[in-house]
């Protein structure tokens, strides 16, 4: 069950039993650079950031829920409050068209305990849901098998192969 917090289009925050999301905001800077500096994190995601593309990325993303309404959200635990991981929704264009992506990476110490799952299943629920967007897609690496598996339980279906940013990924989606 979600519940959320006050938005204007996609909720600002949320809250799942293992898991707690707030709207990005430049505050979370550091804990985004430290996430970009990770090789582990980033071995799936174009590789570690110097500084100035963390700086772009949070910007760009800041742009991203000005002008959409919706987002990237910083995960916590409940407990300690701790970020453990970014969840969220964007558009991406994807061999021509215009998508809407799910997307999530976790600190690695947070790994395989179904938590990017669950952050994946609320983003489905809120595109879907809060947003009316009729498809939702999810990009992954051929071999990132544990975001492929993520994906599945989160009821995307493997399309296609694709060309994204000059890679060879695989497209999930919703049906």
């Amino acid at each position: 069950m979600i519940v959320m917090g006050p938005s204007t289009l996609a909720p600002a925050t949320f809250s799942l039993p293992r898991l707690t999301a707030e709207r990005l905001g430049e505050e979370h800077l550091p804990f985004i650079r430290r996430m970009d500096r990770d090789p582990r994190i980033m071995a799936t995601l174009g590789g570690v950031r110097a500084e100035a593309e963390t700086i772009g990325y949070l910007s760009r993303n800041l742009a991203h829920w000005a002008e959409h309404g919706f987002g990237i959200w910083i995960l916590r635990e409940p407990g300690t409050g701790m970020p453990i991981g970014r969840a969220g929704l964007r558009h991406v264009e994807v061999e021509g068209a215009d998508e809407v992506e799910i997307a999530y990476a976790l600190c690695p110490e947070f790994w395989g305990r179904g938590l990017a799952t669950d952050a994946a299943r609320a983003c489905v629920t809120i595109g879907r849901e809060w947003l009316g967007t009729p498809s939702l897609v999810g990009l992954v690496l051929p071999g990132n098998l544990a975001s492929q598996r993520v994906l599945h339980k989160a009821a995307l279906a493997r399309e296609r192969e694709v060309l994204y940013r000059g890679l060879k990924h695989l497209l999930y989606r919703t049906d």
